[in-house]
């Protein structure tokens, strides 16, 4: 079994500071965000941000993943 490294790419680096998540996984095409109250709200505002800094990134999220409150950022490649 081959292991995929996960890197984060510039774009990824930069939502992360500006977004600054307090709970994060890192996943091999982006991160996932936890612990979010306001889902709603927190997704408006990442896209908000992708958009104003035009970042090469995508807002992706489940029915299963508002349980947790959370949802995931991908590079859109």
């Amino acid at each position: 079994m081959k292991l995929t490294e996960k890197t984060i790419s510039a774009d990824l680096q930069k939502f992360i500071e500006k977004f600054e998540p307090n709970k994060y996984k890192t996943l091999v095409k982006g991160i996932e965000i936890r612990g979010i109250n306001d889902i709603h709200r927190s997704i408006t505002m990442a896209k908000a941000l992708i958009e104003k800094f035009k970042l090469n990134l995508t807002v992706n999220h489940t029915a299963e993943m508002v349980g947790y409150g959370g949802f995931e950022v991908n590079n859109a490649d």
